[in-house]
């Protein structure tokens, strides 16, 4: 199916489909690379902001007491800001004894709570184990670890699910589901336990960046594409616009005019090159048809002598039926030079005369001539003054051509009608015989071409009379064709008229 199509469009759908793929590869490594980019800054973020929690309760010497209290004392690291004071001042209320939750300081107490503790992205939780040192040895895909403070282990970043123990998975995908956060928990020893310290960081700004990006991409990727189809058209189009002229005249150059060459573009590419071969083998077969030419001309030529001097000793001969007959061999040969002369002026595009010739009083003339069969009746239908521009004595021919081809093949009658339609001279030759068959309407233009039923009734006809008439009527800038159906063609001249 693609060798159907052209190279124009075979080459323009496969550059569009090579960047298409170059481009779907492209825009999935880029959605890919800034998806994950964007993830580990939110699960960085996350971690962030529980080694701060981690290091404030450890900074501060943070216990968990019976009942749910966190008691903040001790020495103030550099961790801890100056505004969180040195003496117990933090209550803590964990009913169920799981998830901490701290409160304002009592009345009274100087300072403010470090803000990574009021932080509604940080949760802490108390642990049931004893502790004990937690030890990365690295972190999984997908997951990234920093250290943390005095006393506290690296902090795990972790997506959706917390890794500490004690933890109820129902309330940590409820408090930070897995698609929207990214999580990380640290854990803190204290003289009575552990707190694990868990943070989130939203990921919605990841999706809102691959929303975005989406959003350009599905828009700007077809938009693309149709900006390299229609590049890669016109490209190709400009590239091949010399092969277009190259081939317009090849398709123009005949027999009768190689001494035309085509266009040789500028650009020194296989395209000039293909259009230089293709005129060296111009040059060739201009060369070879012309000594073709020369030498039928200077056969026909030589052979009118001797066939002029036999036919002469024939006249003057002993008058019988060898004679006779030879002298009717004689005469046919000498109507073939004479075609085969005529046909090498033809092809050698001999200048004709362009003279005014009234075609009406040339037809009358030649289809009034007598023929070999005087028991065919011509008629006449001319129009007069029909006044064209040619050579006489090749109309002459062209007429006595069609006429006498219409004789040959007629029953009983010939009909020449010469009219003027729409500024051309119409020139219609009509017999009564069989017709020419409609896959012959172009045959019996062809050089030494007779259909089955003209050898029956003339066994001496060469063939080249229809082709002689056509030559010469293109060479009027005329035609000459088969006209009508089937079994009821005649031949049709048309010239134009001055």
């Amino acid at each position: 199916m693609m060798s159907r199509l052209s190279v124009r469009l075979r080459a323009t759908l496969a550059a569009t489909a090579i960047v298409a793929v170059a481009l779907g590869v492209a825009a999935s490594v880029l959605v890919g690379v800034l998806s994950g980019s964007l993830t580990r800054s939110a699960s960085d973020e996350a971690a962030r902001r529980a080694g701060a929690t981690a290091d404030v309760l450890a900074g501060a010497a943070a216990d968990v007491l019976p009942g749910g209290t966190l008691l903040l004392g001790g020495p103030v690291t550099d961790a801890v800001p100056a505004a969180v004071p040195a003496s117990p001042t933090w209550t803590v209320h964990a009913p169920a004894a799981d998830v901490v939750t701290v409160t304002e300081p009592r009345a009274g107490t100087a300072g403010h709570p470090e803000p990574a503790l009021l932080d509604p992205d940080v949760k802490i939780f108390t642990h049931s184990v004893p502790p004990a040192p937690i030890r990365s040895s690295g972190a999984a895909p997908g997951v990234s670890a920093s250290s943390g403070g005095r006393g506290t282990p690296p902090v795990v970043a972790t997506q959706g699910v917390a890794s500490g123990a004690g933890l109820r998975p129902a309330e940590v995908a409820r408090w930070a589901p897995a698609k929207s956060f990214a999580l990380a928990t640290k854990p803190v020893y204290t003289a009575n336990g552990t707190l694990l310290v868990q943070a989130r960081a939203s990921l919605e700004p990841t999706m809102d960046a691959l929303t975005t990006l989406r959003g350009l991409l599905l828009p700007g990727i077809p938009a693309l594409l149709l900006l390299v189809a229609v590049l890669t058209w016109l490209a190709v189009g400009r590239a091949l616009a010399p092969v277009s002229a190259i081939r317009a005249e090849m398709a123009d150059i005949t027999a009768s005019d190689l001494h035309r060459r085509v266009p040789v573009p500028r650009s020194r590419d296989e395209i000039a090159r293909l259009a230089e071969t293709m005129n060296r083998t111009l040059d060739r077969l201009e060369l070879a048809v012309s000594r073709h030419k020369r030498f039928v001309a200077d056969a026909a030529h030589e052979l009118r002598s001797p066939l002029a001097i036999l036919r002469t000793r024939l006249e003057l001969a002993r008058p019988g039926p060898l004679a006779a007959e030879a002298l009717t061999d004689v005469e046919r040969i000498q109507a073939l030079t004479s075609d085969l002369l005529l046909l090498a002026r033809l092809d050698a595009g001999e200048p004709a005369c362009h003279e005014e010739v009234d075609l009406g009083q040339v037809t009358a003339e030649e289809a009034a001539r007598s023929r070999p069969r005087p028991e065919v009746r011509v008629t006449l239908e001319v129009a007069a003054d029909t006044v064209v521009l040619g050579s006489a004595g090749q109309l002459r021919r062209l007429v006595a051509n069609l006429v006498d081809n219409a004789v040959r093949h007629a029953g009983s009658a010939v009909t020449v009608r010469l009219a003027v339609d729409g500024g051309e001279a119409v020139l219609d030759v009509r017999d009564d015989g069989p017709g020419i068959p409609a896959e012959h309407h172009e045959a019996v233009f062809d050089r030494f071409t007779r259909l089955d039923e003209a050898r029956d009734r003339d066994a001496g006809g060469a063939g080249l009379g229809l082709a002689i008439a056509r030559d010469i009527a293109v060479r009027h800038g005329g035609s000459l064709r088969v006209a009508g159906k089937d079994r009821e063609g005649w031949l049709q001249a048309r010239f134009p008229v001055i």
